[in-house]
């Protein structure tokens, strides 16, 4: 992406609460990325971490796998990708954490989850900045007809509840993009996963999800990772995770000169 893309989609992502850059993965990584989350998936069943959460999806054909960190190094490497790290830190600003690394596949016949803002499920209202984010992993096409992420343009702004429109279900528009791109989501922005009403295609996407660094975290790594994984985490991926005593300190200039470079 060149330096006026990434302006331009920063400024789109303050703006609308979203942004698409398509071609962050090349084909070839992002079925290999695919076939890794389907084998993750078969080690988090045999691990005892179900992958359907019925307060989450009306069915089983939504497939949720979670703690994507311990599962494969892939998602250590993409949760960390240089752009996904600018991305978050024009809108969180340099010191954030992340909170969360989950995937949901839906499945032909899958249907929609709750609506919601994933700011709102951590932070009680009012929202007056964003203090959350979403970078979206598109390891399939996207399109509305298998499931695509459904969003409510303009509710980035939203400070309450109370705001939410008794039509926002009627007024929500897809999110599309290409396989290998990503989608960023202000963590303010009102959304729910789409209905898959194709005959035989899956919607696979990653959600990372960071926030402020005062903010607790969704996952306690210290508990959620393998003394492996956790030996193994170094430089600024060790802080975003707070695998250390000092999590939110200010510490960012130093460890964000670690990240990894493109």
């Amino acid at each position: 992406m060149t330096e006026d893309e990434a302006r331009q989609a920063k400024a789109q992502l303050e703006d609308e609460g979203w942004c698409v850059v398509p071609d962050v993965l090349s084909p070839q990584a992002t079925a290999a990325a695919l076939d890794r989350l389907w084998a993750a998936s078969a080690e988090s069943t045999r691990r005892g971490t179900p992958t359907h959460i019925a307060s989450l999806d009306p069915n089983a054909q939504n497939v949720r796998v979670f703690n994507l960190i311990d599962l494969d190094p892939l998602f250590r490497e993409l949760v960390q990708h240089p752009l996904a790290v600018e991305l978050v830190a024009a809108t969180l600003g340099g010191d954030f954490m992340i909170s969360n690394f989950t995937a949901n596949i839906a499945r032909p016949g899958s249907r929609s989850m709750a609506l919601h803002s994933d700011q709102a499920i951590v932070v009680p209202e009012p929202w007056h900045a964003p203090w959350a984010i979403n970078i979206i992993w598109c390891l399939t096409d996207v399109r509305f007809e298998n499931g695509a992420t459904l969003f409510l343009p303009g509710s980035h702004r939203f400070t309450r509840q109370a705001e939410v429109p008794a039509d926002a279900l009627s007024r929500m528009r897809p999110f599309e993009a290409k396989a290998g791109s990503i989608i960023a989501m202000d963590g303010r922005l009102w959304h729910t996963s789409g209905a898959n009403v194709t005959a035989d295609e899956d919607r696979a996407l990653l959600f990372a999800y960071y926030s402020a660094a005062f903010l607790r975290p969704q996952v306690n790594w210290n508990a959620a990772l393998s003394e492996d994984v956790q030996a193994q985490t170094r430089g600024s991926l060790r802080h975003w995770l707070g695998l250390d005593a000092n999590a939110n300190l200010g510490l960012a200039p130093k460890v964000f000169a670690d990240a990894p470079k493109a």
